[in-house]
């Protein structure tokens, strides 16, 4: 082989520095986990050990001494051995999502396929996670950001119209109380009569007890497996299998296991009310904190804009990362449809101020 150039040794082991951090992650994320789990992210740490065995190969003489992995992973690892939260899970699988080795020549093509496949495995253990976590997250995020826009909105509104400062923070404080009791109290409304939706259509245990006692030249049983979405055959295969094995658990297996995810993704009344309630009033009160303060006019309105601003691009941020997708443009967005809702409404407060003056 020809004599690596100064360039493709510095790539290389920048490569190998952080195929050795990302292994890192993963043996810090399985102290964290059990069983199956933990079998998975040490299955992976191996795996990245093939890709470190590839560039130590080409860098032969070379190698050096170790070198830092790039920021992100290094972070990443920190994350890790101290969390190993969904969130780690989360950054771990976009960090997979970037590798280079689709466009690098050195790296070989089955390299560049076991990235996209360690992205898959990353995605498929954050899942139980993203699913505790989306009911009550689906209302913190919901919560805090309806907080941060409406009670903005409200306080730009009713200050452009030229009222008192005291008259602006009773508004923006009655807001607050109002939102939170208000969200609260329809977040728990909602989840619980979804779940409540959810139970009505498990199976009655009722009915499976009463299998033994079926005519076996004659019954619905298939029908219940159409109504729950098998085929004709499928639903006829499986009917006789359960009266021939007697096996009542079969009926319900399948509806049970989506009931569990539905209800785990959904999360539960209490939790969604008690985070939604928290959330709103953590947001509603970041435009009040200038008037708290004693802020008056222009200046309350740009420090009240700009802690939002802040706030929404931290919400936005933190959606992107959970969800696998590109921070920045979550972030973005957020910022975009709140501060567009407030200033909307501030637009309509100096109209009535002028009107009414």
């Amino acid at each position: 082989m020809a004599q690596p150039s100064p360039a493709h040794i510095r790539r290389w082991r920048q490569y190998l520095a952080d195929e050795r951090a990302e292994a890192h992650v993963y043996r810090e994320l399985a102290k964290r986990r059990e069983g199956e789990e933990r079998d998975i992210l040490l299955a992976l740490a191996d795996a990245e050990a093939r890709h470190e065995a590839h560039w130590l190969e080409l860098l032969g003489p070379h190698v050096g001494k170790p070198r830092k992995a790039d920021t992100r992973t290094r972070v990443l690892g920190w994350l890790a051995s101290r969390f190993g939260s969904v969130f780690v899970l989360a950054l771990a699988q976009r960090a997979e999502s970037r590798s280079p080795y689709a466009n690098d020549a050195d790296a070989t093509p089955a390299m560049a396929a076991d990235e996209q496949i360690h992205e898959e495995v990353v995605r498929g253990l954050a899942v139980r996670g993203r699913n505790r976590l989306s009911g009550t997250f689906r209302a913190a995020v919901f919560g805090a950001n309806d907080g941060l826009v409406s009670n903005l909105a409200l306080v730009l509104g009713i200050g452009a119209t030229g009222v008192p400062t005291s008259v602006v923070l009773a508004t923006g404080v009655a807001g607050l109380l109002a939102g939170a009791l208000s969200m609260g109290a329809g977040e728990y409304v909602s989840v619980r009569s979804q779940l409540e939706l959810l139970q009505s259509t498990a199976p009655n245990p009722d009915t499976r007890a009463a299998l033994p006692d079926l005519d076996l030249a004659a019954n619905e049983l298939a029908l219940v497996y159409r109504a729950r979405g098998m085929t004709h055959e499928e639903a006829e295969e499986r009917a006789q299998e359960t009266l021939r094995t007697l096996d009542t658990t079969m009926i319900a297996d399948a509806a049970a296991a989506r009931e569990t995810d539905e209800h785990e993704a959904i999360g539960t009344g209490w939790g969604a009310a008690i985070s939604s309630f928290c959330f709103f009033a953590s947001g509603a009160l970041i435009p009040v904190l200038p008037y708290l303060f004693g802020l008056q006019g222009l200046a309350a309105v740009v420090v009240a804009a700009v802690l939002v601003g802040i706030a929404l691009l931290v919400t936005g941020a933190i959606v992107g990362v959970l969800s696998g997708a590109s921070p920045l443009k979550r972030a973005v967005r957020q910022l975009a449809i709140g501060f567009g809702a407030a200033a909307v409404t501030y637009v309509l407060g100096l109209a009535f101020g002028a009107v009414a003056g």
